[in-house]
């Protein structure tokens, strides 16, 4: 196959969808997405979630055949476990260090890329965390339709005595020098809220919108192309002119030209598709960061007066506090905290209900890692499961990461103190670096081509007409929060500009 195409997107997930949908709504038609990875539902872009057990199990199983997951995990006990759908990096495990070279590393290759197995969180981020050089007012309009995507809302979950209660002692705790819009409040949740049920979780059917459907897309000049593997851009002079593309189920290799290629892989597969193009600035691949975790279990008291009963589980778990955000705040709590009731939590954590019978929440406190030229990925000349140069990362945390870490482990026995009380069997634990899933800065934007970025304010890639990125890796700050809306408003004002300079 031999096609001609106007905007080219490597990379399904929530970026790469966003920015076919907002092309596609300011009228660019024969847009090409291609995804190395396989549809793990009939639905296109449904989040896993939504499904029964059993069909969640048959999406992973599919999930599990890509070559790059399909590599037998690792026997050393000290090796992290993938959450289910993803794949880690490094499969054979790590050494001593849970930290060194970022052993839970992990992917997903399907379509949808993480957005169909993620958990949602949209927060804005707030102090150090905004992206200072942007246009305030260009970032903030970018931030709503990002929102008006992803479906945010505050109202994912009903609120409850038990959920109103935890959010006023957050507060009573931890709000004093807060702002309003920073006090604890509801998590702003990609998701569609069903009365007498779990909302319905935003995936990227729903960043697609209309879209999501076939024959619309052939009706607005959008394809989606499943099990195509980009290899290797093409290029002449200052322009990347196509791709070299190969459809994995039978070895068919083929070229597309395109008068502009937008990279939306993820923050590790971006770099390694850039790289192995010749495409090699200096910043490509380094200034990779992490959100150190810390996680634990909270009991929280019930209320003294409820309007609702408190119903917990037969173990004890919560069932009824949906998700609360205690914000990032620079001055007293450098951490991004969220209270998730159990169901909801990405990481299980032993629990057996403390004896007690309160509820139990997770808490979950992210932290913004001390940015290091240093920590990045280095590309050898081995090739991976797809032919592809092996990536192996070069990370660790300094002295002052070590610091924050010791800070949000005494926090989390104070947002005990203010709840209920750290449960028994639930202390906190630090995490395997990686396992957040929020990799940033490999192809950072940044004002000016200084050597320590990528690409420009727009994600166009320095020194290249045509060439952009998308996605978390574009993120130039250290942040605590979930980065996916922030990638999502940098695709739109990204293709704003695309749409300005090739289009009109």
């Amino acid at each position: 196959m031999n096609d001609s195409i106007d905007v080219l997107i490597i990379g399904s997930g929530p970026v790469g969808a966003a920015f076919a949908r907002h092309l596609a709504d300011n009228g660019v038609t024969n847009i090409l997405v291609v995804e190395a990875g396989s549809a793990l539902t009939p639905e296109t872009g449904l989040n896993i979630r939504n499904l029964t057990p059993e069909a969640r199990e048959v999406a992973w199983r599919r999930a599990r055949e890509f070559p790059l997951a399909a590599v037998p995990p690792s026997q050393n006990a000290k090796a992290p476990v993938a959450r289910p759908g993803t794949h880690l990096l490094n499969a054979a495990g790590a050494g001593d260090d849970p930290h060194q070279g970022m052993p839970a590393a992990a992917m997903s290759s399907n379509l949808g890329g993480m957005g169909v197995h993620w958990t949602c969180a949209c927060p804005r981020p707030g102090d150090s965390e905004k992206i200072a050089f942007l246009d305030a007012a260009e970032l903030d309009a970018a931030f709503q339709t990002a929102e008006s995507y992803l479906r945010v809302t505050a109202q994912g979950f009903p609120q409850t005595a038990l959920s109103q209660q935890i959010i006023t002692r957050l507060n009573q705790h931890f709000g004093a020098a807060r702002p309003v819009a920073r006090q604890a409040q509801p998590m702003p949740l990609a998701c569609t809220p069903r009365d007498g049920d779990k909302p319905c979780w935003s995936g990227v059917d729903a960043v697609l919108g209309e879209l999501a459907q076939a024959d619309v897309r052939a009706r607005r000049g959008v394809e989606i192309r499943t099990n195509t593997l980009c290899r290797r851009l093409l290029t002449h002079a200052e322009r990347v002119t196509g791709a070299e593309l190969y459809h994995l189920p039978d070895g068919e290799a083929y070229t597309v030209t395109a008068k502009v290629v937008i990279v939306a892989a993820d923050a590790l597969r971006t770099p390694q598709l850039l790289y192995a193009s010749g495409i090699r600035p200096h910043a490509l691949g380094r200034w990779l960061n992490d959100q150190p975790q810390v996680i634990a279990l909270i009991e929280v008291d019930a209320p003294a007066t409820a309007t609702s009963p408190v119903q917990p589980m037969a173990d004890g778990r919560d069932n009824v506090s949906g998700v609360t955000w205690l914000p990032f705040h620079e001055a007293d709590f450098p951490f991004h905290g969220q209270l998730m009731q159990m169901d909801t939590s990405p990481i299980a954590m032993q629990q057996n209900g403390p004896a007690s019978g309160k509820p139990v929440v997770g808490l979950g406190l992210f932290l913004a890692k001390a940015l290091r030229e240093e920590d990045r990925i280095v590309f050898e000349e081995e090739t991976d499961a797809l032919g592809m140069p092996r990536m192996r990362l070069e990370y660790q945390l300094t002295q002052e990461d070590h610091a924050r870490l010791a800070q949000a482990l005494k926090m989390v026995t104070q947002v005990g103190d203010a709840l209920g009380g750290v449960a028994q069997g639930g202390e906190a634990m630090i995490l395997p670096a990686g396992t957040s899933l929020h990799y940033q800065g490999t192809y950072r934007i940044g004002p000016v081509d200084d050597g320590t970025c990528v690409a420009d304010t727009h994600s166009r890639v320095w020194g290249y007409d045509n060439l952009y990125v998308g996605g978390n890796g574009a993120i130039p700050g250290a942040t605590a929060c979930n980065p996916t809306l922030t990638s999502v408003a940098l695709a739109v004002m990204a293709a704003d500009a695309i749409t300005a300079r090739f289009f009109r």
